[in-house]
C-alpha cells in the first residue's frame, strides 16, 4: 500500500524527543519501518515535514538551537523529506499566576506574560493532506497513494482527518501519536494505529 506520511515536527519533537539522544532521528528510515510493520505491503512514498524556524532570542540555547535546526532540517531534505515552514507568533498575554501546585488557578488573578504561539502549522498539514488525497484521481492507478499517515498527537487535526474520510472513502488515514500513551481516547478513531 502506497504510504505518504505528514509529521508536525513540532509536536514529534516536544511530545517525543526534546531532552533525549534521539533529536538525529532517520525519520524516513523510521516511517518506512513503521510503515513495513504495519504491512510488509506497505511502500513509503513521500514524507512532508512541518516546523517553524527556532526564534534564537526565545531558544533556552540561542542560536545553538537555531543552528541545530538548521542541520536537523538539511539532513531530512538530503533523504528527499519535503520540509514545510510555519511561523512563530510573539505577543503580550494575560496567564493565571502560578503560585504552587496545590493552589489552583484564578482568573481573578492574572500576570503579564510573553505568549509564544505556531503559526499556520496546523492548517499546511492540513491542506497538503487534503490536496494529496483529492489529486489521486488524477493519476493512474498504479501511482496513487493509498493511505495518509499524520504524525501528530494534536487533537485540533481532527476536522481534517474526517473531512478527509469523509470525502475519500477509499484512502486509509492513519495516525501515529508521538508521545508516550495516555488512557484517553483518540478524538477521531483512525484506521490503524
Amino acid at each position: 500500500m502506497r504510504t505518504a506520511f505528514f509529521v508536525d515536527g513540532y509536536n514529534m519533537f516536544y511530545g517525543l524527543l526534546a531532552g533525549t539522544p534521539y533529536k538525529w532521528l532517520n525519520l524516513k528510515g523510521l516511517l518506512g519501518h513503521v510503515a513495513y510493520i504495519e504491512s510488509p505491503q506497505n511502500s513509503l512514498i513521500s514524507v512532508d515535514y512541518f516546523t517553524s524556524s527556532v526564534k534564537p532570542e526565545l531558544a533556552t540555547r540561542g542560536r545553538v538551537s537555531k543552528e541545530a535546526q538548521d542541520t536537523y532540517v538539511r539532513a531530512l531534505k538530503t533523504t528527499n523529506v519535503a520540509v514545510h515552514y510555519g511561523r512563530h507568533k510573539l505577543e503580550p498575554a494575560k496567564a493565571p499566576r502560578f503560585i504552587d501546585r496545590k493552589t489552583a488557578a484564578s482568573r481573578q488573578d492574572k500576570i503579564d506574560i510573553w505568549k509564544l504561539e505556531e503559526k499556520e502549522t496546523d492548517v499546511h498539514i492540513a491542506i497538503s493532506m487534503y490536496r494529496t488525497a483529492a489529486r489521486q484521481a488524477q493519476l493512474h492507478y498504479d501511482e496513487q497513494i493509498e493511505q495518509l499517515v499524520l504524525v501528530s498527537s494534536d487533537t485540533d487535526m481532527t476536522p481534517a482527518l474526517r473531512a478527509i474520510r469523509e470525502d475519500f472513502p477509499d484512502i486509509r488515514v492513519g495516525v501515529i501519536l508521538p508521545r508516550i500513551p495516555t488512557r484517553k481516547k483518540p478524538a477521531i478513531k483512525p484506521d490503524y494505529w
